[in-house]
């Protein structure tokens, strides 16, 4: 049915069909109004020479489908949240376009307006199965791959993702009513970020909208600087801005301890902490990009437990960088 979770034993056959290296190109469009956004992913991977396999997506349309070179019919290649992939060749390209949903329960990619000032924020929660509601992927954990994100988005958006940005350009594009809420239609940038390590697609993210930023540099055990970055809605900038440079440095002892007690240096190329409205959780432990619901961010004195919670999930999250992700 649709929508429909993975079985155990479908992931066990799909995983014996399909082969690494894998590797997605993800291009998102996020300038196309309120509900939707648009989504173009290409995988190409190895297989087994003759077998089928499908890659989840949920979608409200899928538009084309290309496998090998020849074109599929979405309308009998797409059932269930599903894409049926027939005939593989022992190297395999397949390019999905669709038309995917916001999401207002914070699954897939989560869309929230500030009450406050009408600005629209966006952010992913893929774990385990809702990477499917950005992008076709075979989206099972022990399917790892790389990844290449690249988001057209509103110029005055920030976009964020698991890896530094590789490039920023001008679009030729303007932002669709709806896009941004009441706000003034605008042009838009194109963000490409860096590959991503072989990782799970359940790990990667995407965030974008009209973020307060903070930064910093982390001196990594290895010897490498770690760009560090902090992030939240505008509205509650004041009132973050007084905790930066504490949880900046909270973040580096840890980075410092975790280092110490398990011999391994941070291994990823940022470390971005962004607090999220609306979230269904605590936080997510995203490859260099940890989600953390904003209710964390104290617009008045707190009680010493709910201060030290958000240190624990501070801390949490980042250790996931270590175990879990790595």
């Amino acid at each position: 049915m649709p929508g429909a979770n993975l079985t155990r034993i479908e992931a066990e056959e799909r995983k014996s069909v399909v082969a690494a290296p894998i590797h997605y190109q993800v291009a998102l469009d996020l300038t196309v109004g309120a509900k939707n956004f648009g989504s173009t992913a290409t995988i190409t991977f190895d297989a087994t020479p003759g077998a089928s396999t499908f890659l989840d997506l949920i979608a409200d349309e899928v538009s084309s489908v290309t496998l090998n070179g020849v074109a599929l019919d979405p309308a009998t290649a797409y059932a269930d949240s599903r894409i049926a992939l027939d005939g593989l060749k022992e190297h395999n390209e397949v390019t999905v376009t669709a038309l995917c949903r916001y999401s207002n329960t914070g699954e897939g990619l989560h869309r929230s307006v500030d009450p406050s000032d009408g600005n629209v924020y966006l952010y992913s929660q893929f774990e385990v199965p809702d990477a499917r509601r950005v992008y076709a992927v075979f989206d099972q954990p022990d399917l790892k791959a790389m990844f290449d994100f690249s988001v057209l988005a509103a110029s005055s958006w920030i976009v964020t993702s698991n890896m530094p940005v590789a490039s920023v350009s001008e679009a030729d594009a303007v932002t669709a009513p709806g896009t941004l809420g009441d706000h003034a239609a605008e042009t838009a940038k194109r963000w490409v970020f860096q590959t991503t390590p072989t990782m799970s697609p359940y790990l990667t993210a995407i965030c974008a909208g009209p973020y307060a930023e903070w930064h910093t540099e982390y001196e990594n055990e290895d010897g490498r600087i770690v760009p560090m970055a902090q992030y939240c809605r505008q509205s509650l900038a004041e009132a973050f801005s007084k905790d930066v440079d504490y949880l900046f440095d909270i973040t580096k002892k840890g980075f410092a301890f975790y280092a110490k007690t398990w011999g391994v240096p941070y291994p990823y190329a940022k470390f971005d902490q962004i607090y999220v409205p609306e979230y269904n959780a605590g936080a997510m432990e995203n490859i260099g990009m940890v989600t953390i619901r904003d209710s964390y961010v104290f617009e008045s004195k707190v009680t010493d437990a709910l201060a030290e919670r958000r240190v624990v999930t501070v801390l949490h999250e980042l250790a996931h960088m270590w175990f879990g992700d790595y």
